[in-house]
C-alpha cells in the first residue's frame, strides 16, 4: 500500500499511467530488464515495488535502448494497483531512484494508450566533439578533420521508408528491417555537433552504424552516394563500424 496520508485524486478504472523519465545509461545494460545485468527498467520496478510493499510492478517503455545508451526522454505505461497522489509519488521515486535516473512526470491514460506500440515516432541524437573536453563524457570524442557538409550529403539518403538490414544487429527477433526515416542531419551545438535521426521506429544498433558509416564520409573514405549502395546491399558487412553507445540518446517519442 502506499503509505497513508496519499491524497486520493484518480479512481480505479484510471490505473494506467504514462511516466516521462530521464537516464544515464552508463551504468547499465540498457532500458531493459536483463538476467545477470543491471537494467533501467529493473531498476524502477525494484523502487516502486517497494512503495506497494513489495508487490511486483511491470513497467513497459517505449523502447529499448542498448547498453550504455542514454535517454533525455523516456516514456514507459505502468498499471498501479490504487489510485494516488502524482505528485506525491514522482517525489518519492525521485528520492528513491539514483542519481543517474529522473522522473519528471506521470499522468493517467487510457486503459489502451501503449508505450511502446503506439509511438508515432522516435528521435535519437549522437553527440561529438573535436575539441578535447573531460567534461563532456557523453559524447564522441573525435579529433579528425569532418566535413559535415559531405556528412549531411549522405544523410540525405537515409530519408524515406526503406530496408536497414546493412545498418541492423544481425539475427534479431524483429520481422522486418523496414523503418521510415523523416529526419537524418548533423547539427552544431556551440562545441559540440550531434546527429539527428527521427523515425517511425529503428532497429537494434542502427544509429550507431549509421553514424560511424556518416563519419567515414566525413573524413573522405565514402562518397555521400555510397549510402545507396550499402542499403541496396542489404548486408551489415557493407556499412562501417558501429561508434561508441555512450554518445547516443534517444531524444524525443511521440505518440
Amino acid at each position: 500500500m502506499i503509505v497513508s496520508h496519499f491524497v486520493f485524486l484518480h479512481t480505479m478504472s484510471e490505473n494506467r499511467f504514462f511516466v516521462e523519465l530521464a537516464y544515464d545509461g552508463t551504468a547499465y545494460a540498457g532500458w531493459q530488464r536483463q538476467p545477470n545485468a543491471r537494467s533501467v527498467q529493473e531498476t524502477v520496478e525494484q523502487q516502486l515495488s517497494k512503495l506497494y510493499s513489495g508487490a511486483a510492478i511491470p513497467v513497459t517503455g517505449c523502447g529499448r535502448t542498448d547498453a550504455g545508451v542514454h535517454a533525455h526522454f523516456f516514456v514507459a505505461h505502468v498499471h498501479l494497483p490504487e489510485a494516488i497522489d502524482l505528485m506525491e509519488l514522482k517525489h518519492k521515486l525521485n528520492k528513491m531512484l539514483p542519481n543517474d535516473i529522473a522522473v519528471f512526470r506521470i499522468y493517467p491514460v487510457s486503459m489502451d494508450m501503449h508505450a511502446r506500440f503506439q509511438a508515432s515516432s522516435r528521435t535519437y541524437r549522437y553527440y561529438l566533439y573535436q575539441e578535447k573536453n573531460v567534461f563532456l563524457k557523453n559524447s564522441l570524442f573525435f579529433p579528425r578533420v569532418l566535413n559535415f557538409d559531405r556528412m549531411n550529403e549522405a544523410a540525405t539518403y537515409f530519408l524515406g521508408k526503406q530496408d536497414f538490414t546493412s545498418l541492423s544487429k544481425l539475427h534479431t527477433d524483429v520481422k522486418t528491417n523496414i523503418c521510415n526515416v523523416t529526419e537524418a542531419v548533423w547539427k552544431q551545438d556551440g562545441t559540440q555537433w550531434y546527429f539527428e535521426i527521427t523515425a517511425d521506429r529503428f532497429l537494434r544498433n542502427m544509429v550507431r552504424a549509421t553514424v560511424g558509416t556518416l563519419l567515414d564520409v566525413g573524413i573522405g573514405k565514402l562518397e555521400p552516394e555510397t549510402i545507396l549502395t550499402i542499403l541496396e546491399a542489404k548486408d551489415r558487412r557493407e556499412a562501417r563500424h558501429s561508434v561508441d553507445a555512450h554518445g547516443l540518446f534517444l531524444w524525443d517519442v511521440t505518440y
